[in-house]
């Protein structure tokens, strides 16, 4: 567990009379920020209340509190996010907003009701952690220079794929500032998004309200009676937002998306899925990025070591003598996780004719990947083993975070 704020004043003599939950809490948010976790679990177990915090997209305990605290804890939270106090039996979500005690970090909180009692998920939005530049991704430079040139079209549709937690959002902001930067007051952006996570400028950004019948689709059809230029969609989930997103494409705008799939080339088939026809997303689709978020090895503490024989034996014989296989002991500065940060590992598929023509032919999706590759992609694996290679992370992070059927 990690030495924090919240310990101490835990150990503290004000404390030992009684604990102050408002106090405790804030101690919890402080904890979680300077550490730069993206999310705070408070969960009941069998004896205790834990708290853990997401680093680097890994979950890592924080403190464990009396279960006792439990209903003070959510009830404060419950307050802090403008939620009903009393009502413990249904889910509930929530926003808190920056707050200068936080360093100006918005909280999104969620409280799930449990049979050991309420368990509670709070999403840090820390503007001081979050830069949005293409830059600064980590993409490889491959990667970058070819999702330049595609923001550089003047419609299509870009999608990006991966799991929760991938990048995504933070990929496409960066996306649309490259664009903001690179045209200023000139280009007319829109957004529509659930919710949306950082307010960027010179963009016109909206949140969509399912209980007030706001929809994505009922926002995508007014949104294209405003004159956009690039219009950026939260998700495409429904048939019907899939098909106003195609359209926009097609007819004049540039049009920027993420879509859940298990892989890249996956996409078209979950987009046929939607009663998208072949002809209108070979015509449409400009490009497809996967992505996915590699923890880096801690630069302070890395040093070589050998890999377990179960995971060399994903990798080619020559590709393993001429490898500089490094990895983090742990220390202070990675607060004993080997790891420093995280970086992006990404397959970017992008739409040329020999591509349309294997859309026209309803190709399935393993087919479709190996023409992708016969085109000059380089896919997830091969990225994440490039980062193996130089010795900037682990073999076992690739394994980790790539599955072995995307090898």
């Amino acid at each position: 567990m990690l030495v924090n704020h919240t310990t101490r004043y835990l150990q503290s003599e004000s404390a030992q009379k009684e604990i102050e939950v408002g106090t405790l809490v804030n101690y919890l948010l402080i904890d979680a920020i300077e550490a730069g976790a993206s999310d705070i679990h408070i969960e009941p177990w069998e004896s205790t209340l834990v708290v853990r915090v997401r680093l680097s997209g890994v979950l890592t305990e924080l403190v464990h509190l009396p279960l006792a605290l439990m209903e003070k804890l959510a009830g404060r939270l419950k307050v802090m996010a403008n939620l009903i106090s009393y009502q413990t039996g249904l889910p509930q979500e929530g926003h808190a907003p920056a707050n200068s005690e936080l360093g100006g970090a918005e909280l999104r909180i969620s409280v799930f009701p449990t049979v050991r009692g309420e368990k509670i998920v709070i999403r840090i939005f820390d503007p001081s952690n979050r830069s949005f530049s293409l830059a600064n991704l980590g993409f490889e430079e491959e990667t970058l220079q070819k999702m330049i040139q595609l923001l550089d079209r003047p419609n299509g549709l870009l999608l990006l794929t991966g799991p929760t937690g991938s990048g995504k959002t933070t990929a496409i902001y960066a996306a649309l500032c490259h664009l903001v930067q690179r045209h200023g007051s000139a280009i007319s952006i829109s957004t529509v998004e659930d919710p949306v996570e950082f307010h960027l400028p010179m963009i016109s950004q909206a949140q969509i309200n399912p209980a007030q019948e706001f929809t994505y689709p009922i926002a995508l059809r007014s949104l294209m009676r405003q004159d956009p230029q690039v219009i950026m969609v939260g998700e495409i989930r429904d048939p019907e937002t899939a098909a106003i997103a195609v359209q926009a494409g097609l007819t004049g705008h540039l049009v920027i998306s993420t879509i859940h799939s298990g892989s890249t080339a996956g996409v078209v088939a979950r987009l046929i899925n939607m009663d998208i026809e072949p002809f209108l997303l070979a015509s449409s689709i400009a490009g497809v990025l996967g992505l996915r978020l590699i923890r880096k090895n801690c630069a302070f503490c890395s040093q070589p070591y050998e890999p377990e024989p179960a995971a060399l034996r994903w990798l080619p014989a020559e590709m393993i003598e001429t490898a500089n296989f490094r990895r983090g002991a742990g220390c202070p500065e990675c607060l004993q996780t080997g790891y420093g940060g995280r970086t992006a590992a990404t397959e970017l598929l992008v739409v040329d004719e020999v591509i349309r023509d294997a859309l026209l032919q309803k190709m399935p999706t393993r087919a479709l990947q190996q023409v992708a590759i016969g085109q000059g992609m380089t896919t997830l694996w091969q990225n994440g083993l490039r980062r193996v290679l130089i010795g900037q992370t682990t073999i076992e992070e690739i394994l980790r975070v790539i599955a072995v059927d995307q090898a």
